[in-house]
């Protein structure tokens, strides 16, 4: 612990103790309590490290009106300080102060304190930060707290009853695993033990196996009763009760392993039995997903060889076992009202059921309502569900909204339909392809006037956005599907017919491009009546919701547009990207986009159009009208653009451009200061954009803006620095100089060295030129302007950049050559003037005052901090991994930490001493 927190840790407790009223910010007691955790967890003992701390603890209990939060806090501190053994034979000595702490069967419900949820819920949290170890397990047992816990599991309070079942659980399934001799034990008297051992029997066998066996078995007794009576039948105001026991055995059988699981499988099959019995609709998801967590469990591949136990799954259709999960299920199955078969359905499907039988009968059950609404046969669906079954849901699929509802749940579980064996599944992709579409069809009023299926729930659905767009996201996910290019053409027929109907949503038709483009992806090359209706029907679609009067339709439909062009040349209409007519032909719309009164319709036109880039773009050739004409709109946007998603679009476009150009030059291209040929030279039109481009961006007021620059800019560094043997990283790699992370920290904006990309021959490079070439393209402006930038992502990538231009061409190692250090740059008019003359006159005081290697050069103006100084110079006086250290920490490194924390929390007692002092605002860390 730190000696200054130390030292004011006596007063923060005074504080606390004395203080009537609660905190201004409830919170940092919780980072209090996460502090003192993370102490305990390096091994701090705190009890004996700071005494304050028990006193605290005693004063607070000892308080006649102690404040709720306080109690809360209290009871959470003395649970976490007796964690340990050694820390809780000491609070235990101290005046029997635990007992005094969790006492609310007596003092706390008597003063009233144990009717605030806050109370109830620490001292519930403080039990459960305790029950680490034996002894803990025993002051539960000796102070008849398990009855407390108990009562509390069925506490009004959703969140005290979530924190006891959480107490219940870990006292059952962290107590048991104690020992490793439990299995072992299992395993030797498994022949003598047999089927006949009763559960009290089970239950002092395994508590045998514990150093604290009569402890355990008394709390797993209390446990397994209060559970079994909780599960009883009761009234619908008692519900509850059952509710939460249920919510309980998950959580209890998620976690515990032989021989426990046994145990508790015996211990509530018979009430589990009479609830599905009962068939009471409230328990029918929560009793199959504790049925599917039992047999989860009980048929759980061996966790020492990860293979499976076919005997656990024959235990599980055995009624003498005492593990009648199977059978339970199946009954369930058996007499579910159709809302609650879907569902049933859903999660057997979900949870991955092992038994076959009833997956099959899952996915039938799933198939069931697509095909009485659509009046299509579907393989499968004979079996699914009985006659009553089958009636019922009929009926239900009249009424619009359970129709709808049910729909849905069988639409969004359509993938797993896909993943389940042949066997289990006997409908082909195709007829379920063929039946989503039918239903895409009568959700858009273009069946049959006369559907086979359901007439009235025809009408009910016509219009209906969200089955609408839950059939598209099921006709997604099937594109992958082995047969579903048989439905192909069909496929494209209604999506083109919903993307073309005025009546459609925006978000439907959003759906509708996806999934468009999904089928496109993942088909081989459409033969020619596809490609006919892709280069046709699909052209005359778009060209119209391109100019639609909802911003979102245009939004979607350029956004749909450079994704097509984006995709590999063979998915689209078999032609090379630069003659696909969809991208030739609405590249000029897109242009058009560019002036849309909505910014977030012109930044992903701008995205799209830099997804069109042809083979003129890319190699040298002149420039067009047209392509001049963009690239100045696009200069234009950059500029006098009001909103910030356009500007950032801007700058990533001639980014993506760059890159583009880079991938497809022969060989690494060399700075533009040396010699090349007209085949690795850039294009004109994006030479002498790139300037232009690095000043507006970099001086622009949107953070994100200058740091899509300095992207722009490390391509253009990557490329200088290549050919002299040195390499930069990519954007998102992890950097080796960079220290751990501040937990607040802006995450990816900077990497440093280790990077991508060949480097050239250092041996024919010219470190010289290709420095004046960076100095003469204006990226070293923008690396020094944002150096000094007020944002510090902006300031962090620009310092990573730096770093590595200074080891790439002076490093500190070896003197840089003759032509490195006569290359210069000029202070004058630049906005970082003032900050580089102010490091220099330090860097050449710190030398004696005599040295030349930090002179500066010209008349020097005072006001603008003008003059000529050398690249080399400024790059050693930054003290970069100086400021790479500080920047890499967050911004408010310094006030968000402990020791801030507890000046924050003594300044409250300053305030409840001056009644008229200003609120304080405890800092949040």
């Amino acid at each position: 612990m730190d000696g200054e927190c130390k030292k004011l840790l006596p007063q923060l407790c005074k504080v606390l103790a004395v203080s009537g009223k609660s905190l201004p910010d409830d919170t940092s007691l919780e980072k209090l309590l996460d502090w003192f955790s993370g102490l305990t967890d390096l091994g701090t003992g705190l009890v004996e490290a700071c005494p304050c701390l028990p006193e605290f603890i005693s004063t607070v209990i000892h308080n006649a009106s102690p404040d709720p939060t306080i109690l809360s806090f209290t009871f959470k501190l003395t649970g976490l300080l007796a964690a340990t053994e050694s820390s809780f034979k000491l609070l235990q000595e101290n005046s029997l102060l635990l007992g005094s702490v969790f006492d609310p069967p007596h003092r706390w419900q008597e003063a009233g304190f144990w009717d605030d949820p806050c109370v109830r819920i620490g001292w519930v949290q403080g039990i459960r930060a305790m029950l680490q170890h034996s002894p803990a397990l025993h002051f539960l047992v000796e102070t008849d707290f398990t009855k407390v816990l108990l009562r509390l599991q069925t506490d009004t309070s959703l969140f005290v009853a979530a924190a006891a079942n959480d107490v219940l659980a870990h006292i059952l399934v962290h107590q048991s695993q104690l020992s490793e001799k439990c299995v072992d034990m299992e395993r030797e008297e498994k022949s003598s033990i047999g089927k006949t051992v009763t559960i009290d029997a089970d239950v002092q066998r395994l508590a045998l196996t514990l150093g604290s066996s009569n402890d355990y078995a008394t709390v797993v007794m209390a446990i397994l009763e209060h559970v079994k009576a909780s599960l009883v039948s009761k009234e619908n105001k008692e519900r509850h009760q059952t509710l939460q026991g249920l919510r309980l055995l998950i959580l209890v059988f998620g976690q515990a392993r032989d021989p426990l699981l046994g145990i508790l499988l015996k211990a509530v099959s018979e009430p589990l039995e009479a609830l599905v019995a009962e068939g009471h609709s409230q328990l029918h998801l929560l009793l199959l997903d504790v049925l599917l967590t039992a047999y989860s469990c009980s048929s759980r591949d061996n966790p020492t060889t990860g293979q499976h136990n076919p005997t656990r799954d024959q235990d599980l259709n055995d009624p003498d076992s005492g593990q009648p999960a199977n059978s339970l299920i199946s009954h369930m199955l058996d007499t579910y009202k159709p809302p609650e078969l879907i569902h049933a359905g859903a999660a057997l499907l979900r949870r991955d059921h092992r038994d076959l039988s009833h997956k099959a009968k899952a996915a039938g059950l799933l198939l069931l309502p697509l095909e009485m609404i659509t009046g299509l046969t579907l393989p499968g669906t004979q079996s699914a569900g009985s006659a009553e079954q089958r009636s019922s849901l009929a009926e239900l699929m009249n009424s619009k909204t359970p129709c709808i509802s049910l729909l849905c749940v069988c639409l969004t579980h359509a993938a797993l339909l896909t993943c389940t064996p042949p066997d289990v599944l006997p409908c082909p992709i195709g007829s379920l392809v063929t039946v989503i579409l039918s239903l895409l069809r009568i959700c858009s009023g273009q069946a049959p006037v006369s559907p086979i299926g359901s007439a009235k729930a025809y009408r009910n659905l016509i219009g209906c956005g969200k089955v609408q767009r839950c059939s598209l996201e099921a006709l997604t996910a099937l594109a992958v599907s082995p047969g579903a290019a048989e439905r192909m053409s069909e496929v494209f027929s209604v999506l083109i017919a919903y993307l073309d109907n005025p009546d459609s949503e925006p978000t439907v038709l959003h759906k509708s491009y996806q999934t468009v483009l999904k089928w496109i992806s993942v088909l081989p090359v459409p033969p020619s009546s596809i490609r006919d209706t892709l280069g046709q029907d699909l052209l005359s679609v778009v060209r119209k919701r391109v100019c639609d009067v909802r911003w979102e339709v245009r939004d979607s439909t350029v956004e749909f547009l450079g994704d097509l062009a984006a995709l590999s040349p063979s998915y689209v209409s078999a032609q090379c990207a630069s003659e696909n007519p969809l991208v030739s032909s609405f590249t000029p719309h897109l242009v058009e986009a560019l002036q849309d009164p909505e910014s977030y319709v012109r930044a992903s036109a701008i995205k799209a159009l830099a997804q069109t880039f042809t083979l003129g773009w890319q190699q040298g050739a002149a420039p067009s009208p047209e392509q001049t004409a963009l690239v100045k709109r696009l200069l234009d946007i950059v500029s006098g653009d009001t909103e910030g998603f356009p500007r950032r679009a801007v700058i990533r476009y001639f980014s993506s451009w760059f890159s583009l150009w880079s991938q497809n030059a022969p060989g690494i291209p060399p700075p533009p200061s040396s010699s090349s040929s007209s085949s690795s030279s850039p294009p004109l039109l994006l030479t002498t954009s790139l300037g232009s481009v690095l000043s507006l961006g970099s001086a622009d007021l949107d953070w994100e803006v200058k740091v899509h620059t300095l992207e722009l800019a490390r391509l253009l560094l990557h490329r200088a620095l290549s050919p002299l043997g040195a390499s930069l990283s990519g954007p998102d790699a992890a950097s080796t100089r960079q220290p751990p992370p501040h937990p607040y920290a802006v995450a990816g904006q900077w990497a440093g060295p280790g990077g991508q990309g060949e480097a050239g021959d250092a041996g024919d490079a010219d470190p010289g030129g290709a420095l004046a070439g960076l100095v003469e393209q204006g990226v070293w402006a923008v690396l020094l302007s944002s150096l000094f930038d007020c944002d510090r992502p902006v300031a962090l990538k620009a310092c990573g950049l730096l770093t590595d231009l200074r080891d790439a061409v002076c490093s500190a190692s070896a003197a840089p050559s003759t032509a490195v250090a006569a290359v210069t740059c000029e202070l004058q008019g630049c906005s970082w003037g003032k900050e580089v003359k102010a490091l220099l006159v330090v860097a050449n005081g710190s030398k004696g005052g005599g040295s030349k290697g930090c002179d500066w050069t010209g008349e020097e103006e005072e006001e603008e901090g003008g003059g000529s100084v050398r690249v080399c110079d400024v790059l050693r006086s930054l003290d970069l991994d100086e400021r790479l250290s500080v920047l890499s920490q967050s911004s408010d490194h310094v006030q968000n930490s402990p020791l801030s924390l507890l000046q924050d929390i003594l300044s409250i007692g300053d305030r409840h001493a001056d009644p008229n002092s200003q609120e304080v605002i405890v800092d949040c860390y």
